[in-house]
């Protein structure tokens, strides 16, 4: 599967007015091939300009947006191409829906891609077990379907293209908990059973520690920090000096250290304080 990569990228809004932005400025960074990893920072920070430079949705002003070692851009006329191999899912997806069935509308990206009819059912209901959507709620209207609903038929589009890197812009925004667990309890299985790297962005902390392998951290248009899930969070002082923290389940595990009981270090999810827990009571 692909490595993307991004070389001393910068990108800027409104360059030479009065309401220039520089939204990134000099970033390296590389995803690790099949891996799940988290692009977290406050607004403004650089997140969302990120996704669209991925997949050549926003073209770099200086630097280089690197597939497997190729700049996407040496050959502008293959950005179909590109754009069939990293997948991008845009914040609130679901408004998005267009095909009078959600079968139709999952059934979209494969026929574009000329694939014949058996292999496009093949990988609609295959996208639809990823996200948890019934098979019977595949011939109906997107108008029928509850907003989370919605936003998983929308999500397993992309996902029956079968995207070598895909790409999630705050997949679980505005979800309840079930909903959210669902939907990156389904991305992070699309991950695990194609091989394929996945990039999630997001504003949780609990959902970097939760679904993550690695984390890129981004601060004022720049990487604050980067690399694995255990390397992230143990820099605790400079993620509360870019204004993040890490999960509210360490927090509590600290205490419990600090109040004499025997607990290990290195806990960032529910589970694992619950494993690490009845270990030490049992």
């Amino acid at each position: 599967m692909a490595v993307l990569s991004l070389e001393h990228v910068t990108y800027i809004y409104g360059e030479g007015t009065p309401f220039e932005i520089r939204a990134l400025d000099d970033v390296t960074l590389t995803v690790r091939e099949g891996s799940v990893t988290g692009i977290i920072g406050h607004t403004g920070s650089g997140k969302s300009t990120l996704v669209q430079l991925f997949n050549g949705l926003e073209k770099p002003m200086s630097g280089r947006v690197l597939l497997d070692g190729k700049d996407i851009w040496a050959d502008p006329k293959k950005m179909r191409d590109i754009r069939f191999r990293v997948g991008l899912v845009m914040q609130y997806p679901e408004y998005q829906l267009f095909e009078e069935t959600i079968r139709a509308d999952i059934a979209f990206g494969p026929r574009n891609m000329g694939l014949d009819e058996t292999e496009i059912a093949y990988r609609v209901d295959e996208a639809a077990s990823f996200v948890g959507l019934d098979r019977e709620l595949l011939d109906k209207s997107p108008f029928d379907l509850s907003g989370g609903q919605k936003r998983r038929a929308a999500i397993a589009g992309i996902m029956a293209m079968r995207p070598e890197v895909l790409v999630l812009d705050e997949p679980a925004a505005g979800l309840d908990p079930r909903g959210r667990d669902t939907i990156l309890e389904g991305i992070r299985t699309y991950g695990k059973r194609t091989g394929a790297t996945v990039i999630i962005v997001s504003h949780s902390m609990e959902d970097m520690a939760a679904y993550c392998d690695d984390i890129i951290v981004m601060e004022h248009a720049k990487v604050a920090l980067s690399g694995t899930r255990d390397e992230v969070f143990a820099n605790a002082e400079r993620l509360t000096a870019v204004g993040l923290d890490v999960p509210q389940i360490t927090h509590l595990m600290l205490l419990l250290k600090e109040r004499g009981l025997a607990v290990p270090d290195g806990i960032y999810t529910v589970e694992a304080a619950t494993a690490a827990l009845r270990r030490l009571f049992s």
